[in-house]
């Protein structure tokens, strides 16, 4: 096993280990006549060459890679609305096999490029056959309009190699606020709609007891 193997494989065993626990969360959602806040999970391990870039971007040494980059290990948590995301975020914070070590808002103050999510960093207790690893997972929770925003910025900023032109950064920005704004949209009419089907029941009830 060479050294990188070595080095990410308690990473790729949170992953899976966490993505199983997040959808069993929303499994359970589903039975029951609850709305679901998680629509749907996935995960990854920073590719090697990622790593080698941030660690060259920020000079860091490989013996220093577990400590200084936090996001070596990934999971991103979607959600239909904007209000799902608190929903989770109560979940994870609820939880006893982990700890959370450090919280960033995204979406209340955005980065520059328009990047909306909100991030837990935390630390997860890996079982190994050396014994408990505990190791650094940035937790991603976004909706599903950040999320489809962060994936074009993503790889447009991986097409101009981290230097998206000016024009088409302002361009990203517009379409950002727009995304947001589909997000609160979506969530009054959500909201609409609940509301008449409350008074839709209403109705039958009294309708029944006359």
């Amino acid at each position: 096993m060479n050294s990188w193997d070595e080095l990410l494989s308690p990473y790729k065993q949170a992953v899976e280990e966490l993505k199983v626990k997040l959808k069993g969360i929303r499994e359970q959602y589903q039975k029951s006549s609850n709305h679901t806040p998680i629509e749907f999970v996935t995960g990854r391990v920073k590719p090697v060459s990622s790593i080698l870039n941030k660690a060259a971007r920020k000079q860091i040494s490989f013996e220093h890679l577990e400590q200084e980059i936090q996001d070596l290990a990934g999971v991103r948590i979607v959600t239909q609305f904007v209000e799902d995301i608190e929903t989770v975020i109560e979940l994870i914070r609820k939880r006893t096999d982990f700890e959370i070590l450090e919280e960033r808002d995204y979406i209340l103050e955005q980065k520059p490029s328009g990047y909306r999510s909100y991030h837990l960093i935390i630390f997860y207790p890996v079982q190994t056959i050396h014994g408990e690893k505990k190791i650094q997972v940035e937790l991603q929770v976004r909706t599903l309009s950040m999320n489809f925003w962060a994936t074009i910025e993503h790889s447009l900023r991986y097409k101009y190699s981290g230097e998206i032109p000016e024009d088409i950064s302002m361009r990203l920005m517009r379409a950002s606020e727009a995304a947001f704004k589909l997000d609160e949209e979506m969530s009054i009419i959500r909201d609409e709609v609940r509301e008449a089907q409350r008074l839709l029941l209403a109705k039958h009830h009294s309708q029944d007891v006359q």
